[in-house]
């Protein structure tokens, strides 16, 4: 296999079909250093592979990766491609696949999210620069990048409507205090966070930022509790080593990538803070391989600045995703009405993150309440903003040299949205000014270089190409040098149609064509039914024969060799403009890349609030009150998700309900309300109503109420449901037990808990005394805010023991021998379950339901201890069925007006249900 500069680029032989599976043969593995007898080009794959042994290598051909050994093996069957061969090595077949360069971020994107690392290697030098120095010389290549779920910056790859964080994990030298520092960058926008957490709080931080590839050092590498705990939440873990977690080299790096000489103005990081950013910023160096990312100040969450959230309430709640998965049915679904990228990012991050400080939180809600007493304004701001491109990513790829044109054009357009918008904030007619966040918006983007828009705007033309390369993205008449070349280029193209006619017409072949390759360049092609007469005189003397192939035959001539020549020279000197003008102008627009950061940032602010006043507008939210007190009063609180489930399903109106808690307080204010009623009538909806309340007040927005008076709240546990976690070898109970037990450890009289039917997972009076024993401990211990639903109809009875103890119930009605569920919560406590009647609803055979009847009057007479013998005399299932069976049947009619519930129906299913009994009445 003897590959060289002039023949490894051609057309890629052997032909590889893409998008087909086929058989994976083992691969032989290749050595760490090129065996004797390797060609120059394996020679060289197997150097750059050896010194990236963790990755798929994408090794540049042509208009192709290829990939060689056990990296084609793999990413044949990984991403459903076609597995050939390429020459031998060590005297077996070599196996290879490809991708083509066009479509390699589809196939990149599908690697990454297997879990693999690739390194892209390309082509440094042109082959022909190759060929200069030798005939068997190979193109020069290097890794130019390696690809990781954390590192990914092309809009094909990532979900423009998320961050896309890379976290790094370091633990404190103090094992006691159990501390861990979390540093986290969003490379594809900038965002560096810090923060310093407990051990029993890292997962809830780490579930916040949802980062998608998480590093520890190698000395946490055999903590087998925290990789799993990692690799749970579904992100990539990638072990470094414990040398690059060092703090003084942390502030050495971070000091250079944000280009000052002290770190004073960004706050005081602790040591573990920069060891953390230590190992985050080396591997992000070893991956950008020297590149140097665009970093915003960083931001550091100090302990209690944000409202805590454990993972599990984060994941009972359904915040970002649904209990499916899906964005679907999540809170941020439900209030999400941002119209650019980066501000749904933004309200992801608010919504995740809410604030503890009620000053901060009341500006946030000032700026919200702003826009919405405004409708005129609002709706010109968002028309606005819907413009803005996303000037985040587009200034990272900047930074990067990872650019196209369109990023060019999304810097230009930023800054013409920006000035508009200023514009409009700042010709308000109402005369009151500004809240001070929409002024601190205005005054970054009234900031902004206008210079720079006025160059961006004469340099670039009107269609810019994905890919720089490519060319024409710089206007006529921008550059003289560039226009001369582009007159060169296109006019000889004239004179290549012009000759094709000639010859045609000389040899009497009117399908003669003149073509190009990247290979032959300009060449004359006939079918090889024609090709004779080219090869006889006197045609001869003027066309020289270059390739035959199965059913054409290739020329060229003296004319066309020196035309092709003038041509490429054109062409390349055209090129070689663009790309100077490119290189110029994204150098100016990262000289001021930090009032573009900042406007960047102003924008996905501004098109945030909008979209929050926006939601309080369209669906009744009401300004909520937030201070330091203890208060949680809500009045017609309603659930945003089942809200809005039941406008799109037309399933009616949802009924909000009032919720009154006071921590701290005097003996008559409940702290604790315990919530009684059947099951399916609205308890769980009640309790976690509340919880999201709390979020959406203290992350700055108006909420799904009537009013609200929210007291700060500094830790939100919800514990609702839970399931078997049969790999940790935990039952249901055991479950719902680790998660009370970090409530009862942790809550405080600032917290706000929700907790659903604790110890239904054991035996009754097992059960019963734990409730029991947990509810006294929240009320005499903690003092925490608590909503706390239970089916135990005696923990009611604690309402009289207990100071700061109430009861509420869900409102039902019988109607015969069934119930409507009415969806209001009252005052008092349920006198029973009400378990047989949902048991009807859900379709259980009527021998099951008349034999449990018989089974619960007998308990109930025998306060709940009957002897074995009395329920099993007989075979009583049996028995209920034969006794049914003897029974008159009903007609179809008697049944049909027996289910119906008029005080349950809406005027629609009142008028179904007529027409049904008309119909059966017709059939009698």
């Amino acid at each position: 296999m003897a590959e060289t500069a002039k023949t490894e680029d051609k057309d890629q032989a052997p032909q590889r079909a893409v998008g087909t599976e086929s058989s994976a043969p083992t691969s032989p593995s290749p050595a760490s250093a090129a065996p004797a007898g390797a060609t120059p080009m394996m020679a060289q794959y197997l150097e750059l592979k050896a010194a990236n042994a963790d990755c798929l290598l994408f090794y540049r051909m042509g208009d192709f990766y290829e990939l060689f050994f056990e990296d084609a093996v793999i990413a044949s069957r990984c991403l459903g491609i076609a597995l050939t061969k390429r020459g031998k090595h060590l005297g077996e077949d070599i196996p290879m696949c490809g991708v083509p360069i066009h479509a390699a971020d589809d196939y990149l994107q599908r690697l990454i999210r297997a879990g693999h690392r690739v390194a892209v290697c390309e082509q440094l030098e042109d082959p022909a620069e190759a060929r200069k120095r030798g005939a068997k010389a190979v193109v020069k290549r290097d890794v130019v990048r390696l690809v990781t779920p954390g590192t990914l910056t092309e809009d094909t790859l990532l979900d423009a409507r998320s961050n896309n964080f890379l976290a790094s994990i370091f633990r404190g030298p103090s094992a006691e205090t159990g501390e861990f520092a979390i540093a986290a960058l969003d490379i594809s926008t900038g965002e560096l966070l810090t923060t310093l957490v407990r051990e029993s709080d890292l997962i809830g931080e780490l579930m916040r930022l949802a980062p998608r590839e998480v590093l520890i050092g190698d000395d946490l590498d055999d903590d087998a509790r925290l990789r799993r705990q990692i690799e749970e939440l579904g992100t990539a873990l990638t072990p470094a080593p414990k040398a690059h977690f060092d703090s003084r080299r942390g502030e050495t790096l971070l000091k250079d990538a944000l280009q000052v000489a002290t770190l004073d103005s960004f706050g005081e990081f602790a040591k573990p803070e920069l060891a953390a950013l230590s190992g985050l910023l080396t591997y992000v160096h070893i991956t950008q391989i020297g590149k140097a990312p665009l970093l915003r100040p960083p931001k550091r969450h100090i302990t209690g600045d944000l409202l805590t959230i454990d993972a599990s309430t984060r994941a009972n709640l359904e915040l970002t995703k649904s209990t499916q998965g899906d964005r679907g049915g999540s809170l941020l679904a439900a209030i999400d009405r941002t119209v650019t990228s980066a501000g749904a990012r933004e309200l992801a991050h608010r919504l995740v993150s809410p604030l503890t400080d009620p000053k901060a939180i009341n500006q946030r809600l000032e700026a919200v309440a702003h826009l919405a007493d405004r409708p005129l304004l609002r709706q010109r701001l968002r028309e606005t903003v819907r413009e803005a491109p996303d000037l985040a990513r587009s200034l990272a790829r900047l930074s990067l040299g990872r650019a196209s044109p369109r990023d060019l054009g999304a810097v230009r357009d930023s800054i013409a949205t920006a000035k508009g918008l200023a514009g409009e904030l700042a010709t308000q007619g109402d005369g009151l000014g500004l809240p001070d966040e929409l002024h601190a918006i205005a005054q970054r983007l009234k900031a902004l270089p206008q210079d720079l828009e006025r160059a961006l705007t004469e340099a670039l033309g009107a269609d810019l190409p994905l890919n720089k390369r490519d060319g024409g993205f710089i206007a006529a008449g921008y550059d003289a040098d560039l226009d001369e070349n582009r007159s060169l280029r296109d006019g000889s193209r004239k004179v290549i149609a012009g000759l094709q006619a000639t010859y045609a017409s000389e040899t009497g072949i009117k399908t003669l064509k003149v073509r190009h390759n990247n290979v032959l360049g300009y060449f004359v092609e006939v079918t090889a039914a024609q090709a004779g007469a080219l090869t006889e005189q006197p045609h001869t003397e003027k066309f020289i024969h270059r390739q035959t192939m199965a059913n054409a035959m290739r020329f060229t001539t003296t004319e066309l060799s020196e035309l092709e020549a003038r041509i490429t020279m054109a062409a390349d000197r055209a090129l070689a403009c663009e790309l100077a003008i490119f290189n110029d102008l994204s150098e100016r627009i990262l000289a001021g890349r930090d009032p573009l950061s900042e406007a960047g940032a102003a924008l996905a602010e501004l098109d945030c609030y909008a979209s929050l006043a926006e939601l309080a507008i369209d669906q009744d939210y009401a300004r909520p009150k937030v201070d330091k007190s203890f208060v949680f009063d809500v009045s017609g609180a309603r659930h945003p998700m089942v809200e809005r489930s039941l406008a799109k399903s037309g399933g009616g109106t949802f009924i909000g309900n009032d919720c009154r808690l006071v921590a701290n307080g005097k003996e008559d204010e409940a702290s604790i309300l315990v919530v009684t009623g059947p099951n399916m009538a609205g308890k769980s909806t009640f309790l976690r109503q509340n919880a999201l309340v709390v979020i959406l007040a203290q992350m700055g927005g108006f909420v799904p109420a009537s009013s609200a008076h929210i007291g700060v709240v500094d830790r939100l546990f919800s514990r609702v449901g839970a399931a078997d976690d049969l790999a940790r070898g935990r039952s249901t109970f055991m479950v719902e037990m680790v998660e009370t037990a970090s409530i009862l450890n942790q809550a405080t009289d600032r917290s706000f808990v929700v907790l659903d039917e604790i110890g239904r997972g054991t035996a009754t009076f097992d059960g019963l005394s734990l409730a029991w024993a947990a509810l006294e401990y929240l009320h005499e211990v903690n003092g925490s805010r608590t909503l706390f639903a239970t089916h135990y109809h005696e923990l009611t009875a604690l309402a009289d023991k207990l100071e700061r103890a109430a009861n509420a119930t869900v409102e039902v009605k019988e109607w015969k021998d069934s119930i409507v569920f009415l969806y209001r919560v009252v005052s008092g406590a349920a006198d029973r379950s009400y378990g047989l009647h949902v048991a009807k609803l859900a379709g259980l055979p009527k021998p099951v339901l008349a034999r449990a009847a018989e089974v619960l009057e007998q308990l109930e007479r025998a306060d709940g201890r009957p002897k074995p013998s009395d329920l099993a005399d007989d075979l009583p299932l049996f028995s209920a069925a034969a006794a049914q069976a003897e029974e008159t049947g009903a007609s179809p009619l008697e049944e049909a007006v027996d289910q119906l519930h008029p005080d349950g129906m809406t005027p629609r299913e009142a008028l179904e249900a007529l027409y049904k009994l008309k119909d059966l009445l017709k059939g009698a």
